[in-house]
């Protein structure tokens, strides 16, 4: 069955989302494990995701731990190096779809004020006929009213939506509803399975 709609997630997808590496540049390696072991910066994210405020969260968590404040405010006044660099080959594959008038859609665990300013810096990121952003929803994949979301409100049934995402857990709720999946492990696997679908030929998907 041809999909009717493309789904992408955004981080390291769209978008490398990278923390650790980040910090590995900044202030080494050792030091860096050392961090993320004693300040749970994942869960602080995963709390953004959900919706919390993104400057009040690391500023809360950079008081609670004041021998890592500056690292910890790093988080914030450098998120668009930790973020970084978009991937081009897969933005590419956006707009081919696009130009063939397939809906692109992104589901994406995101905080409010990050993907609004992401949006502002990156301008591909406002390119999906609409985005299912976890902060603005308080819920984030893999939970399936995430994805129950995304069929109601778009009203597309399930296997007719192939999405692809770079967690397994990820994609095995999407697959678990029936959704068309890719777990993405590089643009050009994804351009490849985009071709298979149908959607694409592969001239356009850049093989």
């Amino acid at each position: 069955m041809i999909p009717e709609a493309v789904v992408f997630d955004i981080g390291n997808v769209l978008l490398e989302w990278q923390p650790e590496r980040f910090y590995d540049g900044v202030i080494g390696e050792a030091r860096r494990k050392r961090l993320f072991a004693e300040v749970d910066l994942v869960g602080m994210n995963e709390g953004v995701d959900l919706g919390a405020p993104f400057a009040a969260s690391v500023e809360a968590l950079a008081v609670a731990h004041p021998d890592w404040g500056s690292e910890i405010r790093m988080w914030r006044e450098r998120w668009f190096e930790l973020a970084h660099p978009p991937i081009d080959g897969s933005i590419r594959l956006l707009r081919a779809l696009r130009a063939r008038g397939v809906p692109v859609l992104a589901l994406t665990n995101f905080g409010v004020e990050t993907f609004e300013t992401a949006v502002e810096r990156l301008p591909f990121l406002a390119e999906f006929d609409r985005a299912w952003v976890s902060g603005r929803m308080g819920v984030m994949k893999p939970d399936p009213a995430i994805y129950a979301a995304l069929e109601a409100e778009s009203g597309i049934a399930p296997g007719r939506l192939i999405f692809t995402d770079d967690r397994a857990e990820n994609i095995a709720a999407a697959a678990a509803r029936g959704w068309q999946t890719h777990l993405f492990d590089g643009w050009e696997g994804w351009a490849a399975r985009l071709v298979q679908a149908g959607l694409l030929d592969k001239a356009e998907a850049g093989l």
